[in-house]
């Protein structure tokens, strides 16, 4: 995928969003479970509920907890929609049971194939690249290339990443295993983590934090996180972003790994044609655009207009591998990396 697009701009309207207990089934409401933050998705809801009339009842949470929730609820689960990060996430979802498989032409149309499940009962909303970013003074791009290389004993002590525990993390992992084979994936694994500058400790952030600071050369992060911090109020975060600068790894081969947040349908929802209705709103352009100016994710399409901070970035080549292999290879990338010592 290359982004070529110009930015844009979207003014939402204030509309209130009523957020109540999940205990109704009114044909004119829709009951969303959310992994992602309110102030990331409550604006698309109200604009929904403005267009449409139809109430919105919202819980948030993190992603595991919420499928445990929808597990234990079963079909008396009074959610329609599940919205959460990462594709493993959503594979999780799928293989528990609690979704169902939605017909919809529209949303094979908008969202590209390899960025939703095979069996339709998922479809990514908005894509994030976990890409490399680097120290100006330190590092020159020229030096840098593809994930694989970044296990060269170049970068002896010098790279910066959060746990293994992190599911990004492990979606890079398990794409490296769908792409590469789980034998040079072990090989890399066992280079990268002998890379490593530090024990893996913190956020996406507090990585670019330590390549700022000087405590690693490099670091492996999602891109949003860079645009948040050039974005941000607090004047240290502008500080350590405005020292590093963003790097695509393997334009030449497959592509920066990237993956999703998305939605999908539950099994139990009672009302499934607005939770439909309301999947298909978040893929259309005004939400496709809100989203890469609120929180600069890349759209899902590539006639859709990005960020200012987007498109300084430049285009670039995405991996199109399908984000499905991302969950099923899950397992397998968790045992490698322990295998490999990536604590």
């Amino acid at each position: 995928m290359a982004i070529f697009t110009p930015s844009a701009r979207s003014f939402l309207s204030a509309a209130l969003l009523v957020i109540t207990p999940l205990y109704s089934a009114a044909s004119d409401e829709v009951n969303i479970y959310s992994a992602r933050q309110e102030s990331l998705i409550k604006p698309l809801l109200e604009r929904f509920t403005e267009q449409t009339g139809a109430k919105v009842n919202l819980v948030t949470g993190k992603g595991d907890a919420l499928l445990t929730r929808l597990k234990s609820e079963g079909m008396n689960s009074p959610a329609d929609v599940l919205l959460t990060v990462d594709a493993g996430r959503l594979y999780r979802a799928q293989e528990a049971n609690v979704l169902q498989a939605i017909k919809s032409d529209e949303l094979n149309s908008l969202i590209p194939g390899h960025l939703r499940s095979s069996d339709n009962q998922w479809y990514g909303l908005s894509v994030r690249a976990r890409v490399i970013v680097y120290a100006k003074d330190r590092v020159q791009a020229s030096q840098l290339s593809t994930y694989e290389a970044l296990a060269d004993p170049e970068w002896r002590g010098k790279i910066c990443v959060r746990s293994s525990s992190n599911i990004y993390n492990q979606s890079l992992v398990a794409g490296m295993i769908a792409s590469q084979g789980m034998m040079k994936t072990e090989g890399w694994l066992k280079g990268f983590v002998g890379n490593f500058a530090r024990p893996p400790a913190g956020g996406d952030r507090d990585q670019i934090k330590a390549v700022a600071s000087g405590q690693c050369d490099i670091a492996v992060v999602n891109s949003y996180y860079l645009g948040g911090m050039i974005l941000s109020e607090d004047q240290a975060q502008q500080t350590a972003a405005s020292k590093v600068a963003l790097f695509w790894p393997n334009q030449k081969d497959r592509g920066t790994h990237v993956n999703i947040s998305g939605a999908g349908i539950t099994k139990s929802a009672k009302n499934v044609q607005l939770a439909e209705q309301l999947i298909v709103f978040l893929a259309a352009n005004g939400s496709q655009e809100w989203y890469a100016e609120r929180n600069n994710e890349f759209p899902v399409r590539e006639a859709v207009a990005v960020s200012s901070v987007l498109e300084s970035w430049g285009p670039f080549v995405a991996d199109k591998l399908n984000v499905s292999e991302l969950g099923r290879n899950n397992s397998a990338a968790i045992m490698a990396m322990d295998r490999a010592g990536w604590k």
